[in-house]
């Protein structure tokens, strides 16, 4: 059974930080492409940052650039979004994606709230 569980949101002031995880399972996680997305209310679910499973090489929304890092371990099976600086517009529920070959899997997702 595939499973990829976000955790690691809340409620967070202007400038702070957070960490997500998403631990995976039922799926090659290390064969995998893996990604962050998030859905603010009222709007289309959009790409924050993404991961290869070759190399590492990572891409992210011109938004978050400088500010969110992605990483992976795959010893762990997890998928984690650093986010830094974080702006009241960051605000969303975040999800992670893998894509395995032909298949894409996604967690249930997690709220990031940034308020003062």
């Amino acid at each position: 059974q595939v499973q990829l569980v976000e955790s690691g949101g809340g409620l967070v002031r202007p400038g702070g930080s957070l960490r997500l995880s998403c631990a995976a399972s039922g799926f090659t996680f290390s064969s995998s492409a893996l990604s962050w997305y998030r859905q603010a209310p009222g709007k289309e679910r959009e790409l924050v940052a993404a991961i290869t499973h070759v190399g590492g090489f990572t891409t992210y929304a011109d938004s978050v650039k400088g500010r969110f890092t992605i990483s992976r371990d795959n010893a762990k099976n997890t998928v984690n979004l650093q986010m830094n600086s974080l702006k009241p517009e960051d605000t969303a529920v975040y999800y992670c994606k893998a894509r395995a070959g032909l298949r894409e899997y996604w967690g249930q997702g997690t709220q990031v709230t940034v308020s003062s």
